[in-house]
């Protein structure tokens, strides 16, 4: 145990200092002592704080990023050329002068940097004061880095560099999962041309070179670029340390001329050369590619029309055009023919009715493999963009069939947490080693997928399932409309012979019902009066929450009365939003006077005989129902809409109409007792002092 107090070397230029002792190994550690760890999250955050708490002169997440990372590279360097009998360079020694230790440190950093010299400029160096990275060391050095299972580089940098860095750019790193997923279903070969386009720290490009060295190969033909010069080096470097002896990463703007790409890069890179694409593109409509230049390259640059026979290509160019979209042309002008990609784009784009000239493009130069469809929580807390993966392969083919799965559970909650598989009785599912075992869908997407691309996919559920191409709706590719579960479950309702199916859409046409849409105010008039302004998030248990907040002034009140038309028995329907979509309240006497948002649809019952109001209500509440709203609700960017496809919500309706008058009662009953206790509520409310 050595406890180093504030000194003056000025050898070094440093003051040294630390803050706690330092613990010191008990003997050397040789190569064969260091132990493999799968997860170095914990350790990267305690260096990461610890930096941050202690180290002078370096505060900056990037910078941090910056040092920590050359030590990790600089360690596994240092246990790729060390024999197993040696002693490692990178590691505390007994009653070791510090001004040795950190000469002995920093002199491992040299080597790489001379090894690499296009990797490092000249004056790139370890910028941590002797205790301080004796410290630091002592965190990492009984480990392997290289035997770690995990991607390790992208684990540190994700850990070190903070959300705001990570997302200002549109960078959000592709979690481990979604990278081994795509790898599994594309099945990179050795000999194959592979290209990450958007390649942020390499984590894509990384994980296909440790597959094919566990494999006894070394792909020579990696190839990345990235607009970020940090990133970019980064990913450089991570891939030369793990095996690459030809790395070809280039900071470049991959949707820039190709023309005006370095000559270097121009050499190395042409387009309709690669036999795969992995990536995750940068997404957003805060970071848009503008310019007469860039976007005339590229279809998706230029304006479509929808017409009758089609999306139609114009001359006129866009303005704008959000990233992801013009990456998806870049990638296709990259592919071979015969070439595939893999791609994580947001929903958004699968579904979104302006976006659907996207698809008429895509189907121009390529075929649709697959899509894979993610939870909300991939990429949280990151960000709360849902995404989906799609699978292309650059032929004009008469694919008859479509892969789709539904990635329900993902690894970990929003807040980035593992969370595990559990039994029916509560307890976490153990493996046949006694570990516990993720709750993660894609490993079984991916094997599905592969059955499918074999021919041999024949049972189907949420993970895994083929929908004919022929029965794929206006260019609409979310997994979610196409779910077989709810078909299957549709279906045995109807063959047991006790309920008729009737879409809603068909009620209004036959004007059993009428729907209507609320308005939008604006919020200069919140709180201006007593009159409820009713929200999505004021539709909770069946019922109206009245938020005074937002209430309005009668003036107000009286613009929007007749063109509401709010009346006792109206159903209000949570139509756009986030996880609200789908709930619904009854309007009670209570309720009557009130404005509605226009993210509320009203539902009146106008044909009683057909269907009563609450016979109704409770069919809008169903889990049938409900499961059909999921799976018909599109996400644009990080808001969600049901919209018209309200009308295409199939209603399981009871042949019996004992049953029917029965469920009535019952919901008639709840909905009166909840008005009577508000009633009685409010009374002595307005009898109290």
């Amino acid at each position: 145990m050595q406890k180093v107090s504030k000194i003056k070397e000025n050898g070094f230029g440093f003051d040294l200092f630390v803050a706690a002792e330092i613990d010191k190994p008990k003997k050397i550690i040789y190569r064969k002592d260091l132990q493999p760890i799968n997860n170095l999250k914990i350790i990267f955050r305690e260096i990461r704080d610890y930096f941050a708490g202690n180290v002078t002169g370096i505060t900056r997440d990037e910078k941090i990023a910056q040092n920590i990372t050359r030590l990790l590279l600089c360690k596994i360097y240092d246990e790729k050329n060390t024999p197993k009998e040696k002693i490692v360079e990178i590691a505390n020694r007994p009653i070791e002068d510090l001004k040795i230790f950190h000469s002995r440190i920093t002199g491992v950093f040299e080597q790489v940097k001379e090894k690499y010299p296009d990797i490092f400029e000249e004056d790139d160096e370890i910028e941590i004061n002797p205790a301080d990275l004796s410290y630091i060391i002592s965190r990492i050095e009984e480990y392997s880095i290289l035997d770690a299972d995990r991607d390790i580089i992208a684990d540190a940098f994700e850990e070190l560099i903070g959300r705001a860095f990570r997302g200002g750019e549109g960078q959000f790193f592709t979690p481990r999962n979604i990278v081994q997923m795509m790898i599994d279903i594309l099945q990179p070969k050795a000999n194959e041309k592979i290209i990450d386009p958007a390649c942020g720290s390499g984590g894509f490009l990384a994980h296909i070179l440790q597959q094919h060295l566990r494999n006894g190969n070394e792909n020579h033909n990696l190839f990345g670029i990235d607009k970020d010069l940090f990133l970019s080096r980064l990913a450089k470097i991570y891939l030369t340390i793990l095996g690459e002896s030809e790395y070809h990463i280039f900071c470049e703007n991959s949707l820039e001329q190709p023309k005006k790409w370095s000559k270097e890069t121009q050499h190395k890179i042409q387009l309709g050369t690669f036999d795969l694409v992995l990536t995750n593109p940068p997404f957003g409509a805060k970071i848009p590619v503008v310019g007469k230049d860039l976007l005339k390259q590229f279809e998706l640059g230029h304006q479509w029309f929808n017409k009758e026979s089609g999306w139609i290509l114009t001359k006129k160019l866009r303005d704008k055009q959000p990233p992801q979209i013009l990456f998806i042309e870049r990638i296709i002008q990259l592919l071979k023919d015969g070439g595939r990609a893999g791609i994580v784009l947001p929903e958004g784009i699968f579904g979104n009715p302006s976006d659907r000239y996207i698809w008429e493009y895509i189907r121009k130069t390529a075929s649709v493999i697959g899509i894979v469809s993610l939870s909300q929580e991939t990429f949280q807390p990151s960000t709360h963009t849902k995404t989906s993966v799609v699978f292309l392969e650059k032929k004009k083919s008469s694919r008859k069939n479509v892969f789709m799965g539904i990635a329900q559970a993902i690894g970990h909650n929003k807040n980035g947490k593992e969370i595990y598989k559990i039994n029916n009785n509560g307890s976490l599912v153990i493996d046949k080693n006694g570990n516990k075992i993720l709750d993660d869908d894609t490993p079984d997407i991916a094997k599905n997928f592969t059955k499918f691309l074999n021919g041999k996919l024949v049972e189907e559920s949420h993970l895994g399932f083929v929908v004919p191409t022929e029965e794929i709706q206006e260019n609409i590719y979310i997994p979610e409309h196409y779910n077989p579960e709810i078909k299957e479950k549709l279906n045995e309702l109807k063959k047991s012979g006790k309920y008729k199916l009737i879409t809603i859409g068909d009620l209004v046409d036959r004007r059993v019902i009428l729907i209507k849409r609320g308005n939008e105010i604006g919020s200069q008039h919140y709180g201006s009066g007593v009159i409820p302004f009713i929200r999505t998030t004021d539709i909770v248990n069946w019922e109206m929450k009245m938020d005074t907040v937002k209430a309005v002034a009668e003036e107000i009140y009286e613009k929007f009365k007749r063109q509401q038309d709010v009346q006792e028995k109206d159903i209000l329907f949570v139509n756009d939003g986030t996880f609200l979509i789908g709930r619904c309240s009854m309007v009670t006497k209570l309720d009557v006077k009130c404005i509605i948002q226009s993210h509320l649809k009203k539902i009146r019952v106008l044909n009683t005989e057909e269907i009563t109001p609450y016979y109704l209500f409770f069919l809008l509440n169903t889990k049938v129902v409900q499961k059909q709203i999921e799976t018909k609700t599109f996400v644009q960017a990080t808001l969600s809409t049901l919209g018209n496809r309200l009308l295409e919500l199939t209603l399981p309706i009871h042949k019996d109409k004992k049953e029917i008058d029965r469920i009535s009662k019952e919901v008639k009953c709840i909905i009166d007792s909840k008005t009577d206790l508000r009633e009685r509520a409010q009374r002595l409310i307005d009898n109290s002092i």
